[in-house]
């Protein structure tokens, strides 16, 4: 079987603080970069690790930097495992996004398809994380273990594919903690995927 451990970035000051991150070039916090080099000790003693797929964000790419201090595997970066692009509202605080664009709020079926101006919808990123993840199992070798550095929306979005949640379920009933861990296993025979760990983040 493939093995895909997906691993959320580490804390951002913006993150700290509330704010809208999208795809801002937002840097690790120290905290967040001591989160990552405890996650890379826990994958190298943990996993025999084939190669390390990140989201091309800086602050899943100066995590898997960190990563790669302790695990010994090829890199790549892939767009499809971004964060939400937020358009205009990247940098608001999030109280104050929803306070002042109450549309936003997740409380029925019509709001995962808002797009904020020069921004991505929910179904937008539902369907490029999507994308991303089949191509990565179809490219897989049947004994390969693989990480995925990504953004905590990209994450519980793969988690509520798997699970067949909707949109909303995923993003509000589901959590992801810095640096946690999500382990899958792919059974190329059947082409079905079993989550075997969630949001585990008893290594920090």
């Amino acid at each position: 079987m493939t093995t895909v451990v997906a691993v959320r970035h580490g804390e951002t000051a913006w993150s700290r603080e509330r704010r809208i991150q999208g795809w801002a070039p937002t840097p690790l916090t120290e905290s967040g970069r001591a989160q990552a080099g405890r996650i890379g000790e826990t994958l190298a003693a943990e996993y025999d690790v084939d190669r390390v797929v990140s989201s091309d964000l800086h602050r899943a790419t100066e995590t898997t930097d960190e990563i790669l201090e302790h695990v010994d595997a090829p890199l790549t970066t892939e767009s499809a495992w971004r964060e939400r692009d937020f358009g205009v509202f990247q940098g608001l605080p999030a109280d104050e996004w929803l306070a002042r664009f109450p549309e936003y709020e997740l409380d029925g079926p019509d709001v995962p398809r808002k797009r904020p101006d020069s921004g991505e919808s929910l179904v937008d990123v539902r369907e490029r994380v999507v994308d991303g993840w089949e191509r990565l199992l179809a490219n897989s070798e049947p004994t390969e273990t693989i990480v995925v550095v990504a953004h905590g929306g990209p994450i519980r979005l793969i988690l509520g594919h798997l699970k067949d949640l909707s949109i909303v379920e995923a993003i509000t009933e589901q959590s992801q903690t810095y640096c946690s861990i999500n382990e899958f296993r792919h059974d190329h025979g059947t082409d079905g995927t079993t989550v075997v760990r969630e949001n585990d983040a008893d290594h920090r």
